[in-house]
């Protein structure tokens, strides 16, 4: 038998945990809701066309960013919708270019302010995009701030949450620890 549980820094979390059996033996669950979770989990992962959030680190090799941009293409071209933030560069950057390869209408961009506040290489790489979302109330906000709660509104507009990030990366270990408290399907790549 298998012991499957949640690890946080390298210690057992206070979740449930879930016993696979390998024979016939009976399956030992802890917590009242770890089937229902399961079965939310089984069924999003069946559906057949998903909003795949991606997000994630700036500071990435060109060999990740071709990596993220060729899985995005493909994830589209199953007919997934992308949701992201902006980015002149890194996980978003790349997510933007794949989805707008397939198919544009298939991409949301979740901006954490307007796009007067990003940086020109980031509005360049907008040009184009049809589905922008823009938020003029974080104006006063700082980019962090704004970053946090726009990786929520990502996260809660999605299914399954891909997420590049290195280890020291507090802002997207926040991201990820919301997308499994809100049962999304989360899968993390971790780039040190």
């Amino acid at each position: 038998m298998i012991d499957i549980k949640n690890m946080a820094d390298g210690e057992d979390s206070k979740q449930s945990s879930i016993m696979v059996p390998f024979d016939d033996k009976p399956v030992a669950v802890d917590g009242p809701d770890t089937v229902d979770e399961l079965s939310m989990e089984l069924a999003t992962i069946k559906q057949s066309a998903k909003r795949i959030a991606i997000i994630g680190s700036r500071n990435l090799a060109i060999t990740h960013q071709q990596m993220i941009e060729t899985l995005t293409t493909a994830l589209v071209m199953q007919g997934n919708t992308i949701i992201t933030s902006g980015g002149s560069y890194g996980t978003n950057a790349a997510a933007i270019r794949g989805a707008m390869k397939s198919n544009p209408e298939k991409l949301k961009v979740i901006l954490p302010q307007t796009i007067g506040q990003q940086p020109s290489d980031v509005q360049n790489q907008l040009i184009g995009v049809p589905n922008i979302i823009e938020h003029s109330d974080r104006a006063m906000m700082t980019l962090a701030d704004a970053s946090r709660v726009c990786n929520r509104e990502i996260i809660d507009d999605c299914n399954q949450l891909i997420c590049f990030l290195s280890h020291t990366s507090k802002t997207l270990q926040t991201a990820v620890e919301y997308a499994e408290e809100t049962h999304k399907v989360v899968t993390i790549f971790y780039l040190d």
